[in-house]
Protein backbone atom coordinates (compact mmCIF):
# COMPACT_ATOMS: atom_id res chain seq x y z
CA UNK A 1 0.00 0.00 0.00
CA UNK A 2 1.35 3.63 -0.86
CA UNK A 3 2.31 6.30 1.78
CA UNK A 4 -0.22 8.10 3.16
CA UNK A 5 -0.93 11.27 0.29
CA UNK A 6 -1.43 14.83 1.90
CA UNK A 7 -5.22 16.61 1.02
CA UNK A 8 -4.25 17.82 -2.27
CA UNK A 9 -7.04 20.69 -2.31
CA UNK A 10 -8.70 22.89 0.13
CA UNK A 11 -12.08 22.16 -0.76
CA UNK A 12 -14.46 22.41 2.45
CA UNK A 13 -15.72 19.45 3.82
CA UNK A 14 -19.41 19.84 5.75
CA UNK A 15 -18.95 16.95 8.10
CA UNK A 16 -22.56 16.78 9.58
CA UNK A 17 -23.31 14.76 13.02
CA UNK A 18 -26.40 13.55 13.81
CA UNK A 19 -26.71 13.62 18.13
CA UNK A 20 -29.00 11.82 20.40
CA UNK A 21 -28.14 11.27 23.78
CA UNK A 22 -24.08 10.33 22.90
CA UNK A 23 -22.56 11.87 25.68
CA UNK A 24 -20.55 9.08 26.42
CA UNK A 25 -19.05 8.93 23.19
CA UNK A 26 -19.27 12.51 21.54
CA UNK A 27 -16.47 14.07 23.21
CA UNK A 28 -14.22 11.22 21.51
CA UNK A 29 -16.14 11.52 18.55
CA UNK A 30 -15.62 14.95 17.81
CA UNK A 31 -11.76 15.57 18.82
CA UNK A 32 -11.44 12.71 16.03
CA UNK A 33 -13.33 15.53 13.67
CA UNK A 34 -11.40 18.21 15.17
CA UNK A 35 -8.00 16.24 14.74
CA UNK A 36 -8.69 15.53 10.58
CA UNK A 37 -5.00 16.63 8.79
CA UNK A 38 -7.40 18.15 5.99
CA UNK A 39 -8.28 21.11 8.28
CA UNK A 40 -10.75 22.60 6.16
CA UNK A 41 -14.27 21.71 7.40
CA UNK A 42 -17.22 22.55 8.44
CA UNK A 43 -18.24 20.25 11.43
CA UNK A 44 -22.15 20.48 11.83
CA UNK A 45 -23.61 19.11 14.94
CA UNK A 46 -27.46 18.60 14.83
CA UNK A 47 -29.03 17.72 18.21
CA UNK A 48 -31.41 15.94 17.80
CA UNK A 49 -33.51 16.99 21.13
CA UNK A 50 -30.93 15.19 23.53
CA UNK A 51 -31.98 14.87 27.39
CA UNK A 52 -28.01 14.03 28.61
CA UNK A 53 -25.51 16.45 28.43
CA UNK A 54 -24.80 15.82 24.74
CA UNK A 55 -25.69 19.53 23.97
CA UNK A 56 -22.72 20.73 26.52
CA UNK A 57 -20.26 18.86 25.25
CA UNK A 58 -20.83 20.01 22.01
CA UNK A 59 -20.47 23.27 23.23
CA UNK A 60 -17.59 23.17 24.61
CA UNK A 61 -16.08 21.67 21.90
CA UNK A 62 -17.57 25.33 19.93
CA UNK A 63 -16.39 26.91 22.27
CA UNK A 64 -12.90 26.02 21.24
CA UNK A 65 -13.20 25.49 17.49
CA UNK A 66 -14.60 27.65 15.25
CA UNK A 67 -15.12 25.29 12.21
CA UNK A 68 -18.44 23.98 14.51
CA UNK A 69 -21.70 24.76 14.05
CA UNK A 70 -24.43 24.07 16.26
CA UNK A 71 -28.55 22.77 15.36
CA UNK A 72 -30.69 22.70 18.25
CA UNK A 73 -34.07 21.11 17.47
CA UNK A 74 -36.59 18.98 18.62
CA UNK A 75 -36.10 15.17 18.20
CA UNK A 76 -37.30 13.85 14.69
CA UNK A 77 -35.00 11.29 14.13
CA UNK A 78 -31.73 10.52 12.21
CA UNK A 79 -32.63 11.01 8.74
CA UNK A 80 -34.24 14.47 9.44
CA UNK A 81 -31.15 15.42 11.45
CA UNK A 82 -29.37 14.63 8.28
CA UNK A 83 -31.11 16.52 6.29
CA UNK A 84 -31.23 19.61 8.32
CA UNK A 85 -27.22 19.59 8.55
CA UNK A 86 -27.32 19.12 4.38
CA UNK A 87 -29.24 21.56 4.21
CA UNK A 88 -27.25 24.61 5.35
CA UNK A 89 -24.03 22.97 4.46
CA UNK A 90 -21.56 24.99 2.25
CA UNK A 91 -19.06 22.28 1.85
CA UNK A 92 -18.21 21.10 -1.93
CA UNK A 93 -18.65 17.51 -0.10
CA UNK A 94 -21.04 16.37 2.78
CA UNK A 95 -20.23 13.83 5.19
CA UNK A 96 -21.93 11.97 7.85
CA UNK A 97 -20.42 10.82 10.76
CA UNK A 98 -22.20 9.11 13.32
CA UNK A 99 -21.41 10.43 16.96
CA UNK A 100 -20.28 6.88 18.69
CA UNK A 101 -17.78 6.36 15.89
CA UNK A 102 -14.49 7.20 15.62
CA UNK A 103 -12.44 8.93 11.86
CA UNK A 104 -8.93 8.06 11.24
CA UNK A 105 -7.01 10.75 11.08
CA UNK A 106 -6.52 11.27 7.55
CA UNK A 107 -9.96 9.87 6.26
CA UNK A 108 -11.12 13.29 4.54
CA UNK A 109 -7.54 14.03 3.62
CA UNK A 110 -7.59 10.07 1.70
CA UNK A 111 -10.73 10.35 0.65
CA UNK A 112 -10.24 14.00 -1.06
CA UNK A 113 -7.12 12.53 -2.84
CA UNK A 114 -9.07 9.86 -4.17
CA UNK A 115 -11.39 12.22 -5.89
CA UNK A 116 -8.46 14.60 -7.01
CA UNK A 117 -6.78 11.63 -8.60
CA UNK A 118 -10.05 10.98 -10.45
CA UNK A 119 -11.07 14.60 -11.66
CA UNK A 120 -11.59 15.81 -8.73
CA UNK A 121 -15.34 17.18 -8.19
CA UNK A 122 -15.79 18.28 -11.71
CA UNK A 123 -16.10 14.24 -12.26
CA UNK A 124 -16.82 12.69 -9.06
CA UNK A 125 -20.03 12.18 -7.13
CA UNK A 126 -19.40 9.75 -4.20
CA UNK A 127 -16.11 8.83 -2.99
CA UNK A 128 -16.34 5.42 -1.14
CA UNK A 129 -13.59 2.85 1.02
CA UNK A 130 -13.95 0.35 4.07
CA UNK A 131 -14.05 1.14 7.66
CA UNK A 132 -12.76 -0.51 10.38
CA UNK A 133 -15.00 -2.92 12.88
CA UNK A 134 -14.86 -2.37 16.41
CA UNK A 135 -16.91 -5.06 17.84
CA UNK A 136 -17.94 -5.75 21.69
CA UNK A 137 -17.57 -3.78 24.73
CA UNK A 138 -14.50 -2.49 27.32
CA UNK A 139 -11.99 -4.78 27.50
CA UNK A 140 -13.90 -7.80 24.79
CA UNK A 141 -13.62 -5.06 22.29
CA UNK A 142 -12.46 -6.92 18.77
CA UNK A 143 -10.85 -5.13 15.64
CA UNK A 144 -11.61 -6.36 12.13
CA UNK A 145 -11.65 -4.37 8.67
CA UNK A 146 -15.07 -4.39 7.14
CA UNK A 147 -16.96 -7.33 4.54
CA UNK A 148 -15.76 -5.60 1.66
CA UNK A 149 -12.25 -4.43 2.07
CA UNK A 150 -9.84 -5.46 -0.90
CA UNK A 151 -13.59 -6.61 -2.81
CA UNK A 152 -14.16 -3.30 -4.95
CA UNK A 153 -12.40 -3.62 -7.90
CA UNK A 154 -13.62 -1.48 -10.77
CA UNK A 155 -11.89 -2.27 -14.35
CA UNK A 156 -11.65 1.32 -14.32
CA UNK A 157 -12.55 4.72 -11.94
CA UNK A 158 -14.98 6.49 -11.78
CA UNK A 159 -17.84 3.62 -11.99
CA UNK A 160 -20.97 2.64 -11.92
CA UNK A 161 -22.51 0.87 -8.82
CA UNK A 162 -22.69 -2.34 -10.57
CA UNK A 163 -18.70 -2.50 -11.32
CA UNK A 164 -18.04 -2.12 -7.26
CA UNK A 165 -21.10 -4.31 -6.59
CA UNK A 166 -19.48 -5.46 -3.14
CA UNK A 167 -20.53 -1.49 -1.73
CA UNK A 168 -24.23 -2.93 -2.35
CA UNK A 169 -24.39 -6.38 -0.43
CA UNK A 170 -23.31 -5.09 2.61
CA UNK A 171 -23.42 -2.94 5.74
CA UNK A 172 -24.39 0.25 3.98
CA UNK A 173 -21.89 2.23 5.93
CA UNK A 174 -22.43 5.86 4.38
CA UNK A 175 -20.22 7.34 6.47
CA UNK A 176 -17.38 6.20 4.82
CA UNK A 177 -17.27 8.20 2.28
CA UNK A 178 -18.10 11.53 1.22
CA UNK A 179 -20.67 13.10 -1.55
CA UNK A 180 -20.65 16.09 -4.14
CA UNK A 181 -23.23 18.34 -2.28
CA UNK A 182 -24.41 19.27 -5.85
CA UNK A 183 -24.97 16.24 -6.47
CA UNK A 184 -27.19 15.27 -3.98
CA UNK A 185 -29.26 19.10 -4.47
CA UNK A 186 -29.20 17.55 -8.40
CA UNK A 187 -30.93 14.55 -7.71
CA UNK A 188 -32.70 15.65 -4.73
CA UNK A 189 -31.42 13.04 -2.69
CA UNK A 190 -32.47 13.11 1.08
CA UNK A 191 -32.95 10.73 4.36
CA UNK A 192 -36.42 9.00 4.73
CA UNK A 193 -37.52 11.42 7.86
CA UNK A 194 -38.45 8.48 10.37
CA UNK A 195 -38.88 7.91 14.20
CA UNK A 196 -35.37 7.03 15.65
CA UNK A 197 -32.82 5.61 13.56
CA UNK A 198 -35.16 3.81 11.74
CA UNK A 199 -32.70 2.05 8.78
CA UNK A 200 -32.79 5.77 7.22
CA UNK A 201 -29.45 4.68 5.56
CA UNK A 202 -30.62 1.86 3.64
CA UNK A 203 -32.05 3.85 0.69
CA UNK A 204 -29.84 6.65 1.19
CA UNK A 205 -27.23 3.93 0.37
CA UNK A 206 -29.26 3.60 -3.04
CA UNK A 207 -29.83 6.88 -3.90
CA UNK A 208 -26.31 7.69 -3.93
CA UNK A 209 -25.12 4.73 -5.39
CA UNK A 210 -27.65 3.87 -7.82
CA UNK A 211 -27.81 7.34 -9.89
CA UNK A 212 -24.43 8.14 -10.78
CA UNK A 213 -21.48 6.58 -13.12
CA UNK A 214 -19.33 8.93 -11.21
CA UNK A 215 -18.40 6.91 -8.13
CA UNK A 216 -14.60 6.45 -6.84
CA UNK A 217 -13.40 4.08 -4.15
CA UNK A 218 -9.92 3.92 -2.29
CA UNK A 219 -9.40 0.63 -0.24
CA UNK A 220 -7.95 2.49 2.79
CA UNK A 221 -10.17 2.36 6.02
CA UNK A 222 -11.02 5.80 6.90
CA UNK A 223 -13.74 5.08 9.81
CA UNK A 224 -13.74 3.02 12.58
CA UNK A 225 -17.41 1.90 13.61
CA UNK A 226 -18.56 0.47 16.56
CA UNK A 227 -20.83 -2.63 17.08
CA UNK A 228 -21.88 -4.00 20.41
CA UNK A 229 -22.32 -7.92 19.18
CA UNK A 230 -23.00 -9.27 15.70
CA UNK A 231 -26.58 -9.56 16.11
CA UNK A 232 -27.16 -5.74 16.16
CA UNK A 233 -29.50 -6.17 13.32
CA UNK A 234 -32.05 -9.02 14.93
CA UNK A 235 -31.96 -6.82 18.18
CA UNK A 236 -33.13 -3.74 16.51
CA UNK A 237 -35.39 -5.89 14.52
CA UNK A 238 -37.41 -7.09 17.35
CA UNK A 239 -37.85 -3.56 18.86
CA UNK A 240 -39.33 -2.49 15.40
CA UNK A 241 -40.07 -5.31 13.17
CA UNK A 242 -41.48 -3.79 10.46
CA UNK A 243 -38.79 -1.02 9.57
CA UNK A 244 -36.22 -3.20 7.58
CA UNK A 245 -38.35 -4.27 5.16
CA UNK A 246 -40.03 -0.81 5.09
CA UNK A 247 -36.72 0.82 4.08
CA UNK A 248 -35.83 -2.04 1.77
CA UNK A 249 -39.21 -1.67 0.01
CA UNK A 250 -38.22 2.38 -0.25
CA UNK A 251 -34.50 1.06 -1.82
CA UNK A 252 -36.55 -0.98 -4.50
CA UNK A 253 -38.75 2.36 -5.53
CA UNK A 254 -35.82 4.18 -5.83
CA UNK A 255 -34.12 1.52 -8.53
CA UNK A 256 -37.74 1.20 -10.33
CA UNK A 257 -37.68 4.69 -10.73
CA UNK A 258 -34.49 5.33 -12.11
CA UNK A 259 -35.39 2.25 -14.40
CA UNK A 260 -32.23 0.21 -13.80
CA UNK A 261 -31.97 -3.10 -14.73
CA UNK A 262 -28.38 -4.30 -14.11
CA UNK A 263 -28.58 -7.80 -12.61
CA UNK A 264 -25.46 -7.10 -10.38
CA UNK A 265 -27.56 -4.07 -8.72
CA UNK A 266 -30.91 -6.24 -8.91
CA UNK A 267 -29.61 -9.69 -7.42
CA UNK A 268 -27.80 -7.03 -4.42
CA UNK A 269 -30.98 -5.60 -3.31
CA UNK A 270 -32.44 -9.60 -3.57
CA UNK A 271 -30.11 -10.71 -1.65
CA UNK A 272 -30.97 -7.71 1.10
CA UNK A 273 -34.40 -8.44 0.71
CA UNK A 274 -34.45 -11.74 1.38
CA UNK A 275 -32.32 -11.62 4.42
CA UNK A 276 -34.47 -8.58 5.53
CA UNK A 277 -37.00 -11.28 5.89
CA UNK A 278 -35.42 -13.92 7.99
CA UNK A 279 -34.25 -11.39 10.39
CA UNK A 280 -37.68 -10.00 10.62
CA UNK A 281 -39.59 -13.44 10.87
CA UNK A 282 -36.82 -14.32 13.35
CA UNK A 283 -36.88 -11.24 15.49
CA UNK A 284 -40.31 -10.14 15.61
CA UNK A 285 -42.18 -13.92 14.67
CA UNK A 286 -44.57 -14.47 11.68
CA UNK A 287 -47.49 -13.78 14.36
CA UNK A 288 -46.34 -10.27 14.59
CA UNK A 289 -49.02 -7.40 13.59
CA UNK A 290 -48.22 -6.46 10.06
CA UNK A 291 -45.14 -8.86 9.45
CA UNK A 292 -46.23 -11.82 7.32
CA UNK A 293 -48.29 -9.17 5.09
CA UNK A 294 -45.19 -7.40 4.45
CA UNK A 295 -42.53 -10.02 4.29
CA UNK A 296 -45.18 -11.48 1.43
CA UNK A 297 -45.53 -7.78 -0.16
CA UNK A 298 -41.89 -7.72 -0.27
CA UNK A 299 -40.66 -10.87 -2.23
CA UNK A 300 -43.41 -10.86 -4.70
CA UNK A 301 -40.88 -7.63 -5.68
CA UNK A 302 -38.18 -9.97 -6.84
CA UNK A 303 -37.86 -11.77 -9.77
CA UNK A 304 -37.27 -16.02 -9.07
CA UNK A 305 -34.75 -16.04 -11.59
CA UNK A 306 -32.49 -13.34 -9.95
CA UNK A 307 -33.03 -14.80 -6.25
CA UNK A 308 -32.21 -18.75 -7.19
CA UNK A 309 -29.19 -17.08 -9.10
CA UNK A 310 -28.00 -15.52 -6.40
CA UNK A 311 -25.40 -18.15 -4.38
CA UNK A 312 -25.56 -16.00 -1.12
CA UNK A 313 -28.87 -16.51 -0.15
CA UNK A 314 -29.35 -19.11 2.40
CA UNK A 315 -31.42 -22.26 2.21
CA UNK A 316 -33.29 -20.78 4.75
CA UNK A 317 -33.56 -17.70 2.55
CA UNK A 318 -34.70 -19.79 -1.02
CA UNK A 319 -36.84 -21.80 0.95
CA UNK A 320 -38.74 -18.90 2.39
CA UNK A 321 -38.90 -17.09 -1.43
CA UNK A 322 -40.17 -20.57 -2.92
CA UNK A 323 -42.65 -20.82 -0.08
CA UNK A 324 -44.13 -17.22 -0.21
CA UNK A 325 -44.03 -17.49 -4.42
CA UNK A 326 -45.23 -20.31 -4.47
CA UNK A 327 -42.64 -22.11 -6.86
CA UNK A 328 -40.27 -24.86 -6.64
CA UNK A 329 -36.60 -24.05 -6.14
CA UNK A 330 -34.44 -25.54 -9.33
CA UNK A 331 -31.42 -27.94 -8.31
CA UNK A 332 -28.26 -26.85 -7.81
CA UNK A 333 -28.90 -24.33 -5.47
CA UNK A 334 -27.61 -25.81 -2.22
CA UNK A 335 -24.53 -26.78 -3.60
CA UNK A 336 -23.59 -22.79 -4.75
CA UNK A 337 -24.56 -21.61 -1.58
CA UNK A 338 -21.79 -24.51 -0.17
CA UNK A 339 -19.17 -22.90 -2.63
CA UNK A 340 -19.91 -19.20 -1.53
CA UNK A 341 -20.11 -20.20 1.83
CA UNK A 342 -16.69 -21.70 1.44
CA UNK A 343 -15.09 -18.18 -0.41
CA UNK A 344 -16.73 -16.31 2.09
CA UNK A 345 -14.93 -18.38 4.90
CA UNK A 346 -11.63 -18.38 3.36
CA UNK A 347 -11.94 -14.55 2.55
CA UNK A 348 -12.78 -13.43 6.46
CA UNK A 349 -9.93 -15.98 7.50
CA UNK A 350 -7.88 -14.02 5.40
CA UNK A 351 -8.76 -10.87 6.35
CA UNK A 352 -9.71 -10.97 9.94
CA UNK A 353 -8.15 -14.89 11.46
CA UNK A 354 -9.73 -17.88 11.76
CA UNK A 355 -11.31 -17.28 15.16
CA UNK A 356 -13.55 -14.09 13.70
CA UNK A 357 -14.64 -16.16 10.96
CA UNK A 358 -15.74 -18.74 12.93
CA UNK A 359 -17.62 -16.81 15.60
CA UNK A 360 -19.03 -14.69 12.17
CA UNK A 361 -20.22 -18.15 10.85
CA UNK A 362 -22.10 -19.26 14.48
CA UNK A 363 -23.73 -15.84 14.67
CA UNK A 364 -25.22 -15.94 11.70
CA UNK A 365 -25.44 -18.94 9.88
CA UNK A 366 -24.86 -17.51 6.61
CA UNK A 367 -28.87 -16.45 6.64
CA UNK A 368 -27.70 -12.69 6.18
CA UNK A 369 -25.63 -9.69 5.35
CA UNK A 370 -22.03 -9.45 7.15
Amino acid sequence: MSAITPSPTHELVSVVIPIYNAEKTLDACLRSVEKQTHAELEIICVNDGSSDSSARIAREHAARDSRIVIIEKTNEGYGASCNRGIAIARGTWVAIVEPDDLLEPTCYADLLACAEEHGGAAEVDVVRAPYWRVIGEGDRQERVSCPYKGRVRPSRQPFAIGDGIELLRHHPAIWSGVYRRGYLAEKSIRFPEVPGAGWADNPFLVETLCQTDRIVYTDRCVYVYFERDLNEAEALTRRSPLVPLERWNEMMDVVERAGITDRRVLSALALRGVNYALITLEGAGPKAPGVRELVERSLRRLDPGIVFQEAAISTAGRELYARVRRVREPRGGKARHLAYLAREGLYRMRANGMGFSIKTALSRRGNRLG
